[in-house]
């Protein structure tokens, strides 16, 4: 059986997991309780030995999807000649984000196929392979409570409002017959350690359905962002809610792992964990479009999980804050359309990014000026991370990429030590924080622009380089503007911007992340073309220009508007795990900059032409 492609996929989810839908209407990803739990279906990953549940007619002609408006409610339409089927997939809230006192499944999945029109033949396959398919299990029928799922102290239970018969011990194949206003309801729960919640299906499942729609409307309703791509950044906040991990505010990077940056390579890494790199970028976004709530929660998990390392900071933790496990391959899984080795955890978590540091603070500084206050135990943590900073900014590192490589002096790190100081200095000034040795951060922050000034700066190719001395660009460069290191318009900025396109644009409007790239075989990088028509809203180019490379990569979103990691350049076809946070995440920020950019244009039109003098932000912008 051909494994589906990566645009292929659909996301649904609570908050706590997800699970990821084909086209086709199989549930080929998930992994219950967690993001990083192993999996119970695996398809994605091996389509004969992962594991599936699909539900689909027999005869299709025509499928089209998408998500009920503002949710994350997925409906799937398949068409043919005799029949119009609406598959609708969905795991329902849970008690606590509705605040109802009833007692529901605290991890399941809906499924309602319904005939709209004529008559079809469905087809049900559910193929449960759990522990990434290592572990051989058996299904029971019990009467009237479904089949079940046994796989020691872990519970799956596989409902439906019409019989189920078991044809084999470890799978269940059937076909029904709908006509017209027909329908049925599955409902697959999970349970461990503890009796099983197994509500009746029928009205149940519609009130779930409802609840879990108006749930869903009501938190996107809240987004502030007036600008023309409100559909697109309202999709892009629904995937950072599925990708919060709701008991801890922590957002994993993606809920999959190993799909590949290159079909059939090599390039394959397990993304179901929480990067300390994203922290800046996603506070920025969640506050400017009125989430304080998610952003504080986010916050709060990032001074919990690296207090345990401190002052040393991890690449990567679990939603829970610690360290995950070594790196382990699962060498009997074939992997997506052949790319091997399956990996799950990463070894990334065990490298030295000095990035980090900056990533965490300006997360903390963004929240102090929106009022928060920090504990005693806090302010100490961050004075150890501005000493950290201090005795190690000019050391080598791995870099915001992560190449498995020798440390490198890498230019966005080197900037983002000084973005650490810059905002100790920022929350000491304002009083948020007490007790830093003010002349020492200065010196350091001082020292480090002289630093990257002097090394990071090619004079012979007139741009910052990726690494202090070489002659090779990296689109995080576009970044020095984001973080207030450098203006995006000023000639520094506009000749590094020129030379990034000159050797990363491989197509209009889509960046390779570095050189090494291109050679690897990699696909364009999504947050780093949304970097770029961000660089260019905020000063880099015309508003013009901003909007024109904006709505370009707005393209090549798949037909429910979902992102992953990369874009293959010669296809178009998105590559990497998905969907991917930060490419999410980008495309919000670079939102955000192109509307700001209009207002401020709008502004200083409307000044004018009434002949007043420009004062204030509107006076900045490089036009």
């Amino acid at each position: 059986m051909d494994t589906a492609r990566i645009q292929d996929y659909a996301i649904i989810g609570n908050s706590r997991s997800a699970a990821l839908v084909s086209r086709a209407g199989s549930i080929d990803w998930l992994c219950w309780p967690r993001f990083d739990s192993a999996s119970i279906f695996g398809a994605i990953l091996d389509p004969l030995a992962g594991g599936r549940w699909q539900i689909a007619p027999t005869a299709v002609s025509r499928i089209t999807r998408h998500y009920v408006e503002h949710s994350n409610v997925l409906v799937t339409e398949f068409e043919s000649s005799d029949a119009l089927v609406r598959l609708t997939d969905l795991m329902p809230v849970c008690s606590e984000q509705y605040k109802s006192h009833a007692l529901v499944p605290e991890h399941e999945i809906l499924r309602i196929v319904e005939c709209a029109r004529g008559v079809a033949d469905i087809n049900v396959r559910f193929e449960p392979r759990p522990d990434y398919a290592r572990r051989s299990i058996r299904l029971r029928s019990v009467r009237g409570l479904g089949i079940r799922v046994e796989d020691g102290a872990e519970l799956y239970t596989l409902r439906c409002d019409a019989p189920l018969e078991l044809v084999r011990d470890d799978s269940v194949s059937t076909q029904f017959c709908l006509h017209a206003g027909e329908r049925r309801i599955f409902s697959l729960g999970y349970d461990a350690h503890g009796p099983a919640v197994l509500p009746p299906l029928g009205a149940y499942s519609e009130a779930a359905l409802e609840r879990t729609t108006t749930w869903w409307r009501q938190w996107a309703s809240r987004c502030t962002y007036v600008g023309p791509y409100k559909q697109q950044v309202i999709r892009s906040l629904l995937v950072l809610k599925l990708l919060a991990y709701a008991p801890s505010g922590a957002i994993v990077a993606a809920p999959t792992t190993s799909l590949p940056e290159h079909i059939g390579g090599e390039l394959n890494w397990d993304y179901r964990f929480c990067w300390i790199r994203d922290a800046s970028l996603t506070v920025h976004e969640l506050l400017a479009l009125g989430y304080p709530d998610e952003a504080a929660a986010f916050v709060d998990w990032l001074l919990h999980g690296t207090r345990l390392t401190r002052p040393r900071l991890s690449v990567l933790y679990d939603v829970y804050g610690e360290l995950p496990r070594h790196e382990e391959v699962l060498p009997h899984l074939t992997g997506h359309r052949g790319a091997r080795p399956v990996r799950i955890r990463n070894a990334a978590s065990s490298q030295r990014q000095l990035d980090t540091y900056g990533e965490v603070i300006d997360a903390v500084a963004q929240m102090c000026r929106l009022g928060a206050s920090l504990d005693m135990e806090t302010q100490k943590m961050l004075r150890q991370f501005g000493q950290y900073a201090c005795d190690n900014w000019q050391q080598p590192d791995h870099g915001i990429w992560e190449p498995r490589t020798l440390q490198r002096h890498h230019t966005h790190s080197r900037v983002l030590c000084w973005t650490a100081l810059d905002r100790l200095l920022e929350l000491s000034r304002t009083g948020a924080l007490e007790g830093i040795p003010v002349e020492k951060f200065e010196q350091n922050r001082q020292l480090i622009r002289r630093d990257v000034e002097q090394h990071s700066w090619n004079t012979s190719l007139q741009t910052y380089t990726q690494v202090q001395g070489g002659d090779t660009v990296d689109a995080s460069l576009l970044l020095l503007g984001w973080y207030g290191f450098a203006n995006p318009g000023d000639l520094r900025m506009r000749s590094t911007f020129r030379k990034i396109r000159e050797r990363l644009e491989i197509t209009p409007n889509l960046l390779y992340r570095y050189e090494e790239s291109r050679r690897a075989g990699e696909g364009a990088f999504g947050i780093c073309s949304f970097w770029a028509a961000e660089h260019i809203a905020r000063g880099g180019g015309s508003l013009d220009e901003a909007e024109a490379w904006f709505e370009k990569l707005l393209r090549y979103a798949n037909d429910v508007g979902i992102f992953a990691e990369q874009i293959d350049p010669t296809t178009g076809e998105p590559l990497g795990n998905v969907p991917q946070a930060f490419t999410h995440v980008g495309l919000i920020s670079a939102a955000l900059a192109i509307e700001q950019r209009r207002s401020a244009e709008m502004n200083i039109t409307s000044i004018d032409r009434i002949g007043l003098p420009l004062e204030g932000p509107e006076a900045q912008v490089q036009l």
